[in-house]
């Protein structure tokens, strides 16, 4: 079994400018050191003063991703977990917030035993003390630590001192691999490797040499490029790995292992290749490259945000690869596009455009802006037919819909919206009243993993192919039992219930194609290899309803009719 004595740690940071993929960098090269037969795990650190993720806005942050121990963390745990298919835990996730409350809480314990608490050396040792932690926890072999941010940035320089203190302590059982930038500016027409040179020299300030450069840019590096920063970074130019842009971030790991990365690495650490089959995924690859297959049209009902279309998708990362992991285990490609619910809200006849769709989500959220628009949706795609499938805030304001326009109970709503609801059908877990009278928001929701028991002869159940299942959570609004039986009479079947208290996890109309919600977070648990079962299933049946659709287009050209759809949003 291996020991934090005999891990070997890679360092994985970035220069130039943020937004260049480290998170993807990290995953992938954990993957092919997983491929190789190494036990990999991968850990995150933010250079935020939040103690975590759940107090950021994801529409600056991206999207809040939860572990099965209840740690909201930051979306780059989600690739990790999705790239080497494993589950991750609160050790792996670690942010400045976090670093100094322990210091802080262990000087007021008297645990330094008198002494004088300094920056330098009591906060990188915490940081060394949780990377070692993580790495004994999950058993790795090999762990990857994710830098936050650039270098040369002031937030991150205690990260990078334990960096080199791990370096310097544990000689040959340390790497550091730098992610940076090689713009191409449109008046020259040249790669130029300028910012990075200075990347690696803000780097050697800090006490640090990189073993590796991925070097981000919108071609291929070709070999001068790899050959001047070989000279002016004092690196062999095999150590400059190209990192070119790509449509599918599931490609890049094949790109790194052009360039044999994995096979570097170990020879670096002195060690030996055990393994090298990486079948399964060249056949993802191969499936999500082929244009020929069908498209399947899904519209995920939102709201949109200030700071544009791209920060909205970045928000539900977790959401639109559990929907592209199910299509291509359906050997389908799929259309994603982003439907604004306000617009239902102010032109009902906008509604209409849901019917070119094959199926519709409505993922999580919070607050009343665009609520009543996706109500209205809901409402639209239940009495058409269209398959849906809602996702936390979305199964709630399923069970609003079904209320307001089949149990007739107009005021219906969620307190979240309305707190003088007369059918409150969604209220607070009563926990929860108690947090927030006493203003204790920061990790106080339903967090984490609950186990849920499937009701037999649902679709849902047909899904799993089991009886029960563990998923992730995260909310304080939950459906209010007390109206169970008025719903049940009416048609709706519970078809999940936590195991415990017999919360409602999992809303079904049973006489529709495919109308689920589920309280819980299924696109958390999706991976490229291994999607979530319900995303499959959806997929299944939004791929009917394609069908049909085509076949109805097919009749009405033959009659020379025309269908027209509404211009998407």
């Amino acid at each position: 079994m291996p020991t934090a004595s005999k891990t070997k740690y890679i360092f994985v940071m970035g220069g130039v400018l943020s937004g260049l993929g480290k998170g993807i960098a990290v995953s992938s090269i954990g993957l092919l050191l997983k491929s190789r037969g190494y036990r990999v795990a991968a850990m995150k650190i933010d250079p935020y003063i939040n103690v975590d993720a759940g107090t950021m806005n994801p529409t600056e942050h991206g999207e809040v991703f939860v572990t099965a121990d209840g740690l909201e963390t930051d979306q780059d745990i989600g690739n990790y977990e999705r790239f080497l298919d494993t589950t991750l835990t609160r050790h792996h996730y670690m942010t400045t917030g976090q670093v100094y409350l322990s210091v802080i809480q262990r000087e007021r314990a008297l645990e330094y035993r008198g002494k004088c608490v300094e920056v330098v050396p009591h906060v990188p040792e915490e940081v060394i003390q949780r990377i070692t932690t993580a790495a004994r926890v999950s058993r790795a072999e090999i762990q990857l630590i994710e830098i936050g941010g650039t270098v040369g940035e002031y937030q991150n320089m205690l990260f990078l001192e334990a960096a080199r203190m791990m370096h310097l302590r544990m000689p040959g059982r340390v790497q550091f691999v730098l992610v940076s930038y090689l713009p191409i500016p449109s008046q020259l027409g040249e790669m130029k490797t300028k910012p990075t040179q200075y990347a690696v020299r803000t780097l050697n300030s800090a006490g640090i040499q990189p073993d590796f450069i991925l070097g981000r840019a919108a071609q291929p590096l070709d070999r001068p490029r790899k050959e001047r920063l070989s000279i002016n970074c004092n690196m062999h130019p095999a150590d400059i790995i190209s990192a070119p842009d790509v449509k599918n971030i599931y490609e890049i790991p094949l790109n790194f292992a052009k360039e044999k990365l994995a096979e570097k690495i170990l020879l670096k650490f002195d060690l030996r290749s055990r393994t090298g089959d990486l079948h399964q995924w060249r056949r993802l690859v191969q499936v999500a490259r082929d244009a020929s297959r069908p498209v399947v049209r899904i519209g995920l009902v939102g709201k949109y945000f200030s700071t544009g279309k791209f920060t909205l998708a970045d928000s539900y990362i977790s959401v639109i690869e559990a929907i592209r992991h199910a299509a291509w285990a359906n050997s389908r490609r799929v259309e994603l596009t982003w439907l604004n619910a306000e617009s239902y809200e102010q032109d009902p006849t906008a509604l209409a455009e849901l019917n070119g769709f094959d199926g519709i989500v409505v993922p999580g959220g919070f607050g009343s802006r665009g609520v009543e628009g996706k109500i209205k949706a809901i409402e639209h795609v239940r009495t058409k037919g269209i398959p849906f499938f809602g996702l936390c805030y979305g199964m709630q304001l399923a069970a609003v819909e079904y209320a307001r326009h089949v149990l007739h109970w107009p005021d219906a709503n969620t307190t979240e919206v309305n707190p003088k609801t007369s059918k409150p059908v969604i209220d607070l877990l009563p926990e929860q009243s108690a947090l927030l009278r006493e203003h204790h928001l920061g990790g106080s929701m339903r967090l984490g993993e609950y186990r849920c028991h499937l009701t037999p002869g649902t679709k849902t159940a047909a899904a799993y192919g089991q009886t029960a299942t563990n998923e992730r959570h995260r909310h304080r609004y939950e459906f209010q039992n007390r109206y169970l039986d008025r719903f049940t009479k009416a048609g709706m079947v519970i078809a999940g219930r936590e195991a415990k208290r017999g919360l409602v996890e999992i809303l079904e109309l049973p006489k529709h194609p495919w109308f689920i919600g589920t309280q819980f977070h299924p696109e958390l648990l999706s991976h490229p290899l291994r999607p979530h079962p319900l995303f499959v299933s959806f997929m299944k049946a939004a791929d009917k309803r394609r069908l049909g659709r085509s076949s109805k287009n097919t009749t009405a050209a033959r009659s020379g009719g025309r269908l027209r759809l509404t211009p998407q949003r």
